[in-house]
């Protein structure tokens, strides 16, 4: 839109968009953090409002009618990329749009998409790629959820899967890609870390598999979860991945006061995407997405401070009599695969990681009880510390054989730290640990 006579005849809302954004100052790019502040949004088309407002309606007003039927070729999928104006709150709104131009800022993403959930960006993002008979083809272990949906859910309309570990060499993911092809493969889903065990995914590997097998129209995209690191730590697009998953719920939202989720990726899975969150209305409401434009303003604050803590807690923990190990991505073998991946991928090692301690079930149950400044619940990502037992909550569902395949034991703890000062955490757990 380049002006006010464009948005009158294309029925495109002043309000969501500025007439120019300001994406550089003298010639430089400036940074994900910076247009936090106000990427996608002209104060002066909304009385001046410093914020967005929010917009609760349920419908707008269309300037005409050949405008209206324009916006319905875009949302019923008869024309590609959407409506390019607003047109129901089921299919698009100004502060999910907004948020979505934000969100697409920090991995250079052409696009992206906001949904009520991380599961339901999941799960509108599988029933967008696959039909009966299709074949996904996973790293394991996923979060729980994301397992029962793929095997439990899917697997009754006629959708197979096949999986390999998340530290899977080349060579291994070869195996199980070249196995799949026979068939119909139609998604490459990936989670890294991996939730809980914090194994980390090669996706340059992964992509140099698929491209090597799958030739023509029949290449499969390859979507990840991106949860655990993302979007500062992290940035698979840059590794070869086609779609981005969130739970926004996390570090975007950040507080622990939402459930979101968000799809990234090029204009045409998102294209593909929509038409499917168009249908089954997946999308997060106007109060949830202005919520996640405030946090996404101190996202680099909470995440670099949440990951200074982390390797304060880390290096106590690893040092503890009743610890038997940490899965701290910041502690990998120096020459392992998993170190390998780590340098090639990541520029941080997060702030939840997996504590092992010496014992089982009555041990991990006794350090969570013991715990007074983190909290026992489940989730990540939040201001506070949080932790929770993977093999009795999350992931109970998974079957008993699957989980101890995986590695989720019964003494494992899941820890997401949080901001608080460090040296407190620590006297928590040291406390804590003395109930082991």
């Amino acid at each position: 839109m380049t002006d006010e006579t464009e948005a009158d005849l294309t029925g495109a809302t002043p309000r969501r968009r500025p007439k120019a954004d300001v994406d550089t100052v003298g010639g430089r790019k400036l940074k994900p953090a910076t247009l936090m502040m106000g990427h996608g949004f002209d104060p002066m088309l909304s009385e001046g409002s410093l914020k967005p407002p929010i917009f609760l309606t349920s419908t707008f007003v269309f300037p005409n009618a050949a405008a209206g039927k324009r916006h319905f070729e875009g949302v019923t999928g008869k024309r590609p990329g959407g409506a390019e104006g607003l047109v129901y709150s089921r299919f698009n709104g100004p502060n999910q749009e907004i948020l979505e131009d934000r969100l697409g800022v920090w991995e250079g993403a052409e696009d992206a998409l906001a949904f009520s959930s991380g599961m339901s960006a999941i799960a509108t993002l599988f029933l967008s790629m696959v039909k009966p008979g299709d074949t996904i083809v996973h790293s394991g272990p996923l979060y729980a959820a994301t397992e029962t949906l793929i095997a439990r859910i899917l697997g009754r309309f006629g959708v197979h899967w096949l999986d390999f570990p998340a530290g899977a060499t080349r060579e291994e993911i070869d195996a199980v890609l070249g196995k799949a092809a026979s068939g119909n493969v139609a998604l490459i889903y990936l989670e890294s870390p991996a939730n809980p065990t914090n194994a980390l995914v090669d996706v340059e590997a992964v992509a140099a598999s698929r491209d090597a097998i799958f030739k023509g129209p029949n290449k499969p995209p390859i979507a990840i979860d991106n949860t655990f690191l993302g979007p500062l730590w992290a940035q698979p697009l840059k590794q070869g991945a086609d779609i981005v998953v969130y739970s926004l719920t996390k570090y975007a939202g950040g507080h622990s006061d939402l459930v979101a989720g968000g799809v990234l990726g090029s204009k045409e899975h998102i294209n593909t995407i929509r038409l499917m969150r168009n249908t089954i209305g997946t999308i997060c409401d106007p109060n949830t997405a202005w919520m996640l434009l405030r946090s996404l303003e101190t996202l680099e604050l909470r995440m670099s401070r949440a990951g200074e803590n982390a390797v304060k807690v880390c290096e106590f923990l690893r040092a503890h009599p009743k610890v038997e190990h940490v899965g701290y991505l910041g502690f990998l073998e120096e020459g392992s695969r998993q170190a390998d991946i780590y340098r090639r991928h990541c520029t941080g090692a997060g702030s939840t990681f997996s504590l092992y301690l010496k014992g089982g079930e009555k041990e991990a149950f006794a350090f969570l009880d013991s715990l007074k400044i983190a909290k026992l619940a489940v989730s990540l990502g939040g201001t506070e510390t949080l932790a929770s037992h993977p093999a009795g909550m999350t992931h109970l569902s998974v079957p008993d054989a699957r989980k101890q395949a995986l590695g989720i034991t019964d003494n494992l703890v899941r820890i997401s730290i949080g901001v608080e000062d460090a040296d407190d955490l620590i006297a928590d757990f040291e406390e804590a640990l003395k109930a082991v």
